[in-house]
């Protein structure tokens, strides 16, 4: 049995919040969970959250800067899930950012040891701890002010860099490892009992749930997914075939992903995307443009369930998800070179409905795309910092 607890987080006093902590490369989270803008920037609650060294931004609508709050060093944001929050990663865990009508850092922290990811599904939050394999989960509805919401933690078999999501039935499914290595995945009920487990996904990274509620895990060697409460894997094409990040939406039984069939390759860019469709088994791999590369931070999904890729090319290319062929491509920003290291300040995406965010550190800004017409509607002002993460709420 696994032990859980359920809780009510207590906030952290303003005065033991310091440094960010450095958290591993991120996954991401359903895109279909993202709060977003209309066909172009319209909704006032829309809010970019943007890192800096130095910083941290709260962009509005129309891409001006109406917060800029000081933070030391790296650190990584990721939405909360209720359309409003995001959640900062500081050295006591997760920080919550309140980015309403006058955005401010709250005091409300939920305490993790070294803070990884944070997964969004549905009104359900799963915070990820690599320090100790700990894992909290909340309702993200019930956000308020400085005081977080009851919150239950469930603890790993061992500390490891992992990654949980909690399905609208209360089943936490969450990663197995070690500081070592990680194996596979581990179904629970909500009372923390093991429902069932599987340990065919090396170096498992990555998560979503796809329409049906059928959650997706990448692998080195295809994919691992869940549905009907058992485990089925999906080989992948190539004796090697990594997969570290995906991108689903409820609508569409097809999971998007990075995708690297060599074991030996350096750097951080790629030129290759999986298409996992967990309906039919189907696992197609489609090849960018000739000579155009990309890095995690530049893969997510459109507003017709497509692919979307940052190229650093500095444009953005359009695939379609079940047979990856290439849709379009909107020229944004200037061609870019992949960073020396994950961390480094390099281009990134956020799509939220028919807006793609784009960021552009070499001009210091962030862009606004239209997807249905490819036009950039709107452009920050040169930015207080580079920026580096991303958030939309």
């Amino acid at each position: 049995m696994t032990r859980t607890k359920t809780l009510r987080a207590a906030a952290l006093p303003a005065a033991l919040l310091g440094t960010v902590a450095l958290a591993l490369t991120g996954c991401t989270t359903n895109a279909a969970d993202a709060e977003s803008s209309t066909s172009a920037p319209k909704a006032d609650s829309t809010r970019i959250t943007l890192t800096y060294d130095g910083g941290l931004l709260v962009l509005d609508r129309d891409l001006q800067v109406v917060a800029d709050d000081a933070i030391d060093g790296f650190t990584r944001v990721n939405p909360a899930g209720d359309g409003r929050h995001v959640l900062v990663t500081v050295p006591e865990g997760f920080r919550v950012l309140d980015t309403a009508a006058d955005p401010a850092l709250t005091d409300a922290v939920f305490p993790a040891d070294t803070g990884g990811h944070a997964v969004v599904h549905g009104d359900r939050t799963a915070l990820f701890a690599d320090g100790t394999g700990d894992v909290t989960t909340f309702d993200n509805t019930d956000l308020d002010g400085d005081a977080l919401p009851d919150a239950r933690t469930t603890e790993s078999e061992a500390a490891h860099h992992g990654v949980a999501i909690e399905l609208e039935d209360g089943t936490l499914l969450t990663t197995i490892g070690t500081e070592e290595s990680r194996s596979g995945v581990r179904a629970l009920d909500a009372d923390g009992e093991e429902l069932t487990r599987s340990e065919s996904c090396p170096d498992v990274h990555g998560e979503g749930a796809v329409q049906d509620e059928v959650a997706v895990f990448g692998c080195t060697d295809g994919a691992l997914v869940y549905a009907d409460g058992a485990f089925e894997k999906l080989d992948a094409p190539t004796e090697y075939g990594r997969t570290g990040n995906l991108f689903t939406t409820d609508t569409s039984s097809v999971a998007v992903g990075d995708y690297n069939d060599d074991p030996d390759s350096e750097g951080y860019l790629l030129d290759q995307i999986a298409l996992i469709d967990a309906a039919s088994g189907k696992y197609t791999v489609a090849d960018l443009p000739d000579g155009v590369g990309f890095t995690f931070r530049d893969l997510a999904r459109g507003p017709g369930d497509e692919a979307v890729v940052l190229g650093d090319d500095g444009a953005l290319h359009t695939f379609d998800e079940t047979s990856g062929e290439q849709l379009d491509s909107f020229p944004v920003i200037d061609a870019w070179e992949g960073p020396a290291e994950w961390q480094d300040a390099h281009p990134a995406v956020k799509v939220a409905d028919d807006i793609a965010y784009v960021t552009d550190p070499a001009e210091r800004k962030v862009h606004a795309v239209d997807l249905t017409t490819g036009k950039v509607v709107a452009s920050s002002d040169a930015l207080p910092g580079v920026p580096n993460e991303i958030a939309v709420a």
